[in-house]
């Protein structure tokens, strides 16, 4: 079956959108990528997304009018991704625009029947809300593909994701998707590019290649007050976003930032992020294990270079080394739970997001779904 993942995160790069083909391969799938690629978010859109988000207030009005704008804006990128071909599905993540782990509570936006009348297909869709009805964080889901596409009889591994925020899967050697263990460790891009925005005011969006960081040096004593901070202390599951590690984080350190030259914030940002997620694999007892890096933070050369440097001797790697490139891994991972929503399965791991249970995850916005249920039932028994 032809589909298509659909995937914006906490780092506002745009919509990921990747098409792939899909067939059910004994516990789990073969998955074929036939195209990728990430829409930036128009101008206008983008603003308007950053007005709302923590720590800014919105309003119902905003949240309507951000709804329909990003439901169009994954349509555009779905139908663009489908050229023409017909899909099975769409299975569209959304756009985080609050989440309280702690107190169950997630939104994501961004208007699935926008999708559907623009591609003609069933969407799935508010993949968090069911994990959080059953008492879990609602994140972090990508772990349950983790163990489907990377886990190994012979050796322990470690995931890690580049967003906006970090986070990390731990598969253990011969353990199931739903015995994986993962939790955020705190920030990945999000702090760098904010500081990088602010500094060149607009005129640099983000730490090219790491190469910012790279000419500085890290302060140490501004580090280790970062490092301080009680989320990076907190046991998982655990997970966060923009409520936290936001600009008001940034604030926090801003007269001591802006002392440093642009090089040596960046270089300290960049270590916040390399020692956060080192510290959290360290101290789990996987210490040796390969690590398989994706996300937009794998282009960050620096950033792969410290974290390689924290976790020596093991092997750090990006996902492509497992043929699941680095950039498009989380846009597949929603199609592959979006077919599991369609089959009636689980989706989520509950040692990871804290659930009494594992639920079936998403919501259907149907198109033809009789049919596309049929074809799904062929394709399980073939």
């Amino acid at each position: 079956m032809i589909a298509v993942g659909l995937m914006s995160g906490t780092s506002l790069d745009g919509v990921d959108a990747a098409l792939v083909k899909i067939l059910p391969r004994a516990r789990g799938y073969a998955v074929e990528l036939l195209g990728f690629e990430t829409r930036p978010f128009e101008e206008e859109l983008l603003a308007a997304l950053r007005a709302a988000l923590p720590p800014n207030d919105g309003s119902v009005a905003v949240v309507a009018a951000l709804h329909h704008a990003l439901g169009r804006a994954y349509a555009q990128a779905a139908r663009a991704m489908a050229a023409g071909r017909s899909l099975g599905f769409v299975a569209s993540h959304g756009q985080t625009v609050w989440h309280d782990g702690p107190r169950h509570v997630t939104l994501q936006l961004g208007d699935a029947f926008a999708i559907r009348e623009a591609v003609g297909a069933t969407v799935c869709y508010d993949f968090r809300s069911a994990d959080c009805a059953a008492g879990g964080h609602g994140a972090p889901l990508v772990p349950y593909v983790d163990g489907l596409f990377f886990a190994s009889e012979d050796e322990d591994r470690v995931t890690v994701n580049l967003g906006g925020i970090a986070n990390i899967t731990l598969l253990r050697r011969g353990a199931s998707p739903q015995q994986a263990v993962a939790f955020d460790t705190g920030p990945a891009n999000m702090l760098l590019d904010a500081f990088v925005r602010e500094r060149t005011r607009d005129e640099r969006r983000y730490d090219r290649d790491g190469a910012l960081a790279a000419a500085g040096q890290v302060d140490g004593e501004l580090l280790a007050a970062m490092l301080a901070d009680d989320y990076f202390a907190q046991a998982p599951p655990k997970s966060t976003g923009r409520e936290h590690f936001g600009a008001h984080f940034l604030a926090r350190y801003g007269e001591r930032l802006g002392r440093l030259r642009i090089e040596d914030g960046a270089a300290t940002l960049t270590e916040l992020t390399a020692a956060s997620l080192a510290d959290a694999i360290l101290t789990t007892g996987l210490a040796g294990a390969r690590v398989i890096v994706s996300g937009g933070g794998v282009r960050n050369r620096t950033l792969l270079r410290r974290l390689a440097a924290r976790l020596a001797p093991a092997r750090v790697e990006t996902s492509d080394a497992m043929g699941i490139p680095a950039d498009a891994k989380e846009a597949i991972a929603f199609a592959v739970l979006g077919y599991e929503t369609l089959r009636g399965r689980t989706g989520n791991v509950p040692a990871a997001t804290g659930a009494a249970h594992p639920a079936v995850l998403g919501a259907i916005a149907p198109y033809r779904l009789g049919e596309l249920l049929a074809e799904l039932e062929l394709e399980c028994r073939g």
